[in-house]
């Protein structure tokens, strides 16, 4: 990875700086503490990894910020990429990837953050941890890979020199084994049943050939009873065929028979009806003497009709004119009533005004005792509008010092029952403390519950995963099943003279060897897929044990959180028990201070006093609300007078009316009673004269319409005469056709008899075969059922010989694969044995150690003038056991050595520990360097020259520029001057108030 730049925009202390590593090789970033020289280059990790020194991903973000952002472009196996990592506060983090074309950056960002991340980790080859123990000295933890434990030191290696692909082999050769042993077992039981069913294939054969035999035997007989069987049905259809005939002449016979009666009725019924028509000719005369007088009677009733709309017109008249008449006399009778009533109205009305007017000088003086009265109330009511809000004000001030005295027993009381409360909480404090001893004790328990309910959970994830490989290897061994098949099928279709997979010729020899071998592979196939599926069975069952182990356990822990408050509660309790006391002694002050100022009435003494001046007030207003009340009422009482007097004159008023209107109704009156008779009598004689000449009679009219009634019945008479006349030829040639049909219908029906008494004794010659046929019929069924059953049972056992060679064939394709399962057994554990991190693994970091430790200690030497030597010890004796030898431990400890002697590495001193951390990071560095793969070619020193004098310093600078070479860029971070001149190149960090910037010199 070769940094080509830098882009920061509000991470930690940079607002805005963009580095450009074009032309830096060696370079130093200096400037005071605290500018932001660790922040530059923690930026890269960030950006890349997504990891940095502090605790909380906001914190990245600079203060006064919403959003951080870096960008990284760097170039990785000649190939330029560029990370952006962005964070805003209280939210997630947004990752882009990209890579760089002819046409600029294209993104090759994954679905979410994480997969991105897996990318990245995926295109570098290293992660955060290899780089800060390898590439990047951060300051404080130089010594990060030397504290580390000697394991942790093996894969730290591991993992540079790219040995992990050696832990992915170990891995699926342990599958391989953990597969061949599941399939172990049940090939060895498939072979034992396998040999189980080959030892009944002879008694199988000897069952297969008895029952052929009895097979034969039985067709044989089964065909002359069908012989038998076709002679039988021939008879009976012959039989058949008679009966049918005479069933259809019979039923032709009682055809006739009924078509024949249904003729003879319909004769007769002709004949009757031709009766009835030549007796109503013979009354012809009769009938049309009738009829003519029914005509008479017609036209006389129409004159009568005539004279009767004549006379209902003149008497409509007649009666409306009286009606008239009527009215005009009731009017006037209603007119004179109405005018005597008005003037008796009037008597009774004066009578009444003038007993009203006698009492007018009472009245008067009533009036003017309310007007005085009314005089006095308005003084009163005045008095009233000042004293109101004075009376007002009294009650609130009372109403306020009745509330600050409840107050204050409300406050005694309350003091008391917390006086209860404290005194029954002191009481239980024995019993509060052994409930949280008890609480604890459950807590630790679900403590417990949990570490117990997380493994269940890893167990899970651990059978899900294994599942998963499984069945994606049912799947590929599907697909290869397939395949197989499809390869037989060919072999099975394809001429023998070719190869049906790649064309060449191929004799009948070979083509039965490759379809063996295609068989083989099949059945080993499918016999992994069962094997399988028997752990995928058995997986199953596990998974559902601890999914129903892990819903108890989340049952159970459903009261933890309950349990954890109530702990705090009980805590909480606990620590007021203390204050208790002086709570209580608090408490009693209070309450007789409080009760002294209720005895002394010794509070509200502002409002007691403005109570005070609001009494006086009022008592020198003398305003009494009794006699304003008993003013009031006296108004209410005399205010009837107003009404009486103002009755009074309009009483007046109302009398000087009526003695004007008095003589116009008596002048009414005397024209009413001088009209005499009515003008419309004269038109009422004409009406009656008019009447006499028409001389209508209503009894005359009812007879001719009597008379007329009874007459219609001729009407009706001659009209059956007419239709009579019209039917007699029709009904005469009807009865002569009827007499014909019937003639006809009796020869048809002794010619259908005739042919009757023919076939009867053809039938009686037939007997009737359906017994036999059925007993015959049943037989051959018998048969039937007989034959298809022992069918079945023959099938059944060549089946069962087929399948028996072809176990016989699978028993030996099995012994063979087991001996191939038994022999890949041993080849994959070995093989996972060797891959893993004792075998090659541990080969090749022992192949690596002595160059590692040859070049630690040539930096070393030069950091230290050769007065410091390390050693890379890999094995170490381990402790003895009871009558054991002493056994060899893999181990990766680092031996210090100088002029004293050997002594551990916590005893040098800061200085002394910073060249040996530098030279055995700088050694990783430089050895992943040259190796091909993780192309790490960046070196990050920061800070940690502080320890060292000036002869270290420019030993340290040696070192540097020694290994310059290796390196595509080195950077160096300190604050010391003296370090910091031996730079041509540096970037210098400052800060001020708009945060920090850098300047590139040299």
């Amino acid at each position: 990875m070769i940094p080509k730049q830098l882009t920061l925009k509000n991470f930690l202390s940079y607002q805005a700086v963009t580095l450009n590593f074009d032309g830096l090789h060696v370079a130093c970033v200096c400037g005071p503490n605290g500018a932001g020289k660790s922040s530059l280059l923690e930026a890269i990790a960030w950006c890349v990894w997504g990891q940095s020194r502090v605790n909380c991903e906001d914190d990245v973000v600079r203060q006064g910020a919403t959003e951080a952002q870096v960008s990284f472009v760097f170039e990785h196996g000649a190939q330029a990429y560029r990370i952006i990592r962005t964070r805003r506060r209280a939210q997630t983090s947004a990752l882009e990837f990209q890579i760089e074309t002819e046409t600029g950056y294209k993104s090759i960002t994954q679905k979410g953050v994480r997969a991105t991340q897996q990318f990245i980790l995926a295109q570098l080859k290293i992660d955060y941890e290899t780089f800060v123990n390898a590439a990047y000295l951060r300051q404080g933890r130089a010594d990060e890979f030397m504290l580390k434990r000697p394991s942790d030191r093996k894969q730290v290696l591991a993992e540079l020199l790219n040995l992990n692909h050696y832990d992915v082999l170990a891995e699926q050769a342990k599958d391989q084994v953990r597969t061949c042993k599941v399939q172990l077992q049940p090939l060895e039981a498939l072979l034992t049943r396998l040999s189980a069913q080959v030892s009944t294939r002879e008694e199988t054969q000897w069952a297969y050939d008895a029952l052929q035999t009895k097979l034969a035997e039985q067709q044989q007989k089964q065909q002359q009873q069908r012989q038998h069987l076709v002679e039988l049905k021939a008879r009976q259809q012959q039989r058949s065929h008679t009966q049918q005939q005479i069933v259809l002449i019979q039923q032709q016979h009682q055809q006739q028979q009924v078509a024949l009666a249904q003729g003879e009725q319909s004769l007769i019924a002709a004949r009757q009806q031709l009766a009835k028509t030549q007796h109503i000719l013979a009354q012809r005369d009769d009938i049309q003497h009738c009829h003519a007088q029914f005509i008479q009677l017609c036209e006389q009733e129409e004159q009568l009709g005539v004279r009767f709309e004549q006379y209902q017109k003149a008497h409509s008249v007649r009666l409306e004119l009286q009606q008239q008449i009527a009215q005009s006399q009731q009017q006037q009778a209603a007119d004179k009533a109405q005018i005597e009533g008005q003037l008796a109205h009037l008597r009774s009305q004066e009578q009444d005004f003038r007993r009203t007017l006698s009492r007018k000088e009472e009245i008067a003086e009533k009036v003017a005792q309310l007007r005085s009265a009314r005089r006095e109330l308005r003084q009163l009511d005045k008095m009233e509008a000042v004293s109101a809000p004075l009376r007002q004000r009294m009650q609130q001030i009372e109403g306020q010092i009745g509330q600050a005295h409840m107050r204050l027993l409300t406050r005694i009381e309350a003091i008391g029952n917390s006086q209860v409360q404290i005194s029954s909480q002191q009481t239980q404090a024995p019993q509060l403390m052994q409930k949280a001893e008890e609480v604890a004790h459950r807590i630790a328990y679900l403590d417990q519950r949990r570490e117990y309910q997380e493994a269940l959970r890893q167990k899970g994830i651990e059978r899900r995963s294994f599942m998963a490989r499984l069945q994606a290897d049912q799947r590929n061994h599907e697909v290869s099943l397939a395949k197989f098949e499809q390869t037989l099928s060919l072999l099975e279709a394809t001429d023998s003279a070719c190869c049906p997979l790649c064309e060449q010729a191929l004799g009948g020899k070979q083509q039965q060897i490759l379809r063996d071998r295609t068989l083989k592979e099949r059945d080993e196939v499918q016999n992994q897929i069962w094997a399988i599926r028997e752990q995928l069975a058995v997986s199953e069952r596990e998974i559902q044990v601890l999914r129903q182990e892990y819903r108890t356990l989340e049952e159970e822990l459903a009261k933890y959180a309950p349990i954890l408050e109530e702990r705090g509660l009980l805590k909480a309790k606990l620590a007021s028990a203390d204050s208790l006391q002086n709570q209580l002694e608090a408490m009693s002050a209070e309450r007789a201070q409080l009760e002294r100022c209720l005895q002394e009435n010794d509070y509200a003494q502002t409002l007691q006093a403005e109570l005070s001046q609001v009494e006086q007030r009022l008592a020198e207003m003398a305003y009494d609300d009794r006699n304003h009340a008993l003013l009031r009422s006296q108004v209410d009482r005399l205010r009837w007078s107003e009404l009486k007097y103002a009755e009074i004159k309009q009483t007046e008023r109302r009398l000087q009316q009526l003695e004007a209107q008095r003589p116009r109704l008596q002048a009414a009156l005397q024209s009413l009673q001088e009209k005499a008779d009515h003008p419309l009598s004269q038109q009422l004689a004409e009406m009656d004269r008019q009447l006499a000449q028409i001389d209508y009679q209503p009894e005359q009219h009812h007879q001719v319409r009597t008379q007329l009634k009874t007459a219609r019945e001729w009407e009706r008479q001659y009209q059956v005469l007419q239709q009579a006349t019209q039917n007699a030829a029709k009904q005469q040639a009807a009865v002569q056709a009827l007499m014909v049909a019937q003639q006809a219908a009796e020869d048809k029906l002794e010619l259908l008899s005739n042919e009757l008494r023919a076939l009867e004794p053809q039938l009686a010659q037939a007997p009737d075969a359906a017994a036999a046929i059925e007993t015959a019929e049943t037989e051959i069924a018998a048969g039937r059922i007989w034959r298809d059953r022992q069918l079945a049972q023959l099938g059944r056992l060549q089946q069962q010989l087929l399948q028996l060679k072809a176990v016989e064939q699978q028993r030996g394709e099995q012994q063979q694969r087991l001996d191939d399962v038994r022999h890949r057994y041993q080849v994959y554990k070995a093989l996972s044995e060797a891959f893993g991190r004792k075998g090659i693994q541990a080969l090749m970091i022992e192949n690596l150690l002595p160059q590692l430790e040859s070049e630690t200690n040539q930096i070393l030497g030069k950091l230290s003038n050769h007065q410091l030597h390390v050693q890379f010890v890999t094995q170490r004796s381990g402790r003895a056991k009871k009558n054991l030898p002493h056994r060899m431990i893999d181990t990766l400890d680092i031996l210090i050595a100088d002029a004293r002697g050997t002594r551990p590495y916590e005893t040098y001193s800061g200085g002394e520990a910073f060249r040996v951390n530098f030279s055995i990071r700088v050694a990783i560095a430089r050895l992943l360097a040259l190796r091909s793969g993780t192309a790490l070619q960046m070196l990050i020193v920061d800070e940690g020259f502080g320890t060292q004098d000036k002869e270290g310093c420019d030993r340290l600078m040696a070192a540097i520029e020694a290994i310059a070479p290796d390196f595509a860029c080195i950077l160096t971070i300190t604050h010391m001057p003296y370090f910091r001149e031996a730079f041509q190149t540096r970037i210098e960090v400052s800060k001020d108030s708009e945060g920090s910037h850098i300047v590139i010199s040299g």
